[in-house]
């Protein structure tokens, strides 16, 4: 009998020993589930892209702007002097200096494909056509997306259709650099995950195109979307690699010769050289691309009309 009770007295020790062993067991089982859980989660937080739009807002409410003809919005860009060109870029952005422009309006956001249809329905013109593209083309076709693919010509077209006309070069200079030296439309620097503009590669969230005014950190002193990245931008001057030697402090417009016309701004297939504001591109009037486009400007009839600065 005392050997039974001895038994059982040693089972019930064991049983609880046991039981004990497991809850540690367990216990330790779910603090690291917890912990595994927690590092999962930083790990996605790590690895997550910044959404263009997390940037903080900013106010751009000193400026004044107005609905252009079609309905589209634009920024005043007002009247005084700028730096242009780049004594750190390429041979053709010296000598870096200092102009004066008029005050004038340019188009908040580059005009899209949804808004240039509507242009070429109205006067009977056939849509741009993608001549070289080595993906699907759908990719690229979407209303919403920037419009590309158009001459210089039809560029300055629906620029006289909607009232207004293309930028001059440095006219768009500075509504992308404001009065300062910044390499890019928000400051001299890209931002981890590239949320400031739609450059080569899809860290900033596309591939191709994006809609104008996906990258609200990106806009320029002004509030001007996209002057970095996206399309690159037909302007109306001419290109004249020495133009800059000899080209007026007061409101240039490039040289006469037409040949050769200039394109601003870099596009999604630019690095970080080829994106900065100084940058000068070269083409044919008559060139088509995927990754030039436009928008367009007016001028500031009321602002100039007062007394004229020195």
């Amino acid at each position: 009998m005392a050997m039974e009770n001895k038994g059982v007295l040693i089972g019930s020790i064991v049983f609880v020993f046991g039981v004990f062993a497991l809850m540690i067991s367990l216990l330790v089982y779910e603090s690291y589930k917890s912990k595994q859980m927690k590092a999962l989660v930083s790990s996605i937080k790590t690895e997550a892209r910044p959404a263009p739009s997390s940037a903080p807002s900013q106010d751009f409410s000193m400026y004044k702007t107005k609905i252009g003809d079609e309905g589209r919005e634009m920024v005043q860009i007002p009247e005084g002097p700028f730096i242009m060109g780049s004594k750190d870029g390429d041979p053709d952005e010296v000598p870096e200096r200092q102009v004066y422009l008029k005050a004038f309006f340019l188009d908040q956001k580059e005009v899209s494909q949804s808004e240039y249809a509507r242009f070429a329905k109205m006067t009977k013109r056939p849509l741009p056509k993608i001549e070289v593209f080595e993906d699907d083309q759908s990719k690229l076709l979407q209303p919403e997306f920037a419009a590309m693919s158009m001459s210089w010509d039809e560029a300055a077209a629906y620029c006289k259709w909607a009232g207004k006309r293309l930028p001059t070069e440095a006219e768009w200079e500075k509504a992308g650099r404001g009065e300062g030296k910044r390499k890019y439309a928000w400051g001299d620097i890209l931002r981890n995950g590239r949320v400031n503009a739609n450059l080569d590669g899809s860290e900033d969230g596309y591939r191709y195109l994006a809609p104008p005014g996906s990258f609200e950190a990106g806009r320029s002193p002004y509030g001007i979307y996209d002057m970095t990245g996206n399309v690159a931008e037909w302007v109306a001057d001419s290109y004249d690699e020495h133009y800059y030697e000899k080209s007026p402090y007061r409101d240039p417009k490039g040289p006469d010769r037409a040949d050769l016309k200039v394109v601003r701004g870099g596009s999604w297939r630019e690095t970080e050289h080829n994106a900065r504001l100084s940058k000068r591109f070269a083409a044919k009037a008559w060139r088509t691309d995927i990754t030039i486009g436009f928008r367009c400007a007016s001028d500031d009839m009321e602002a100039n009309d007062s007394p004229a600065a020195p």
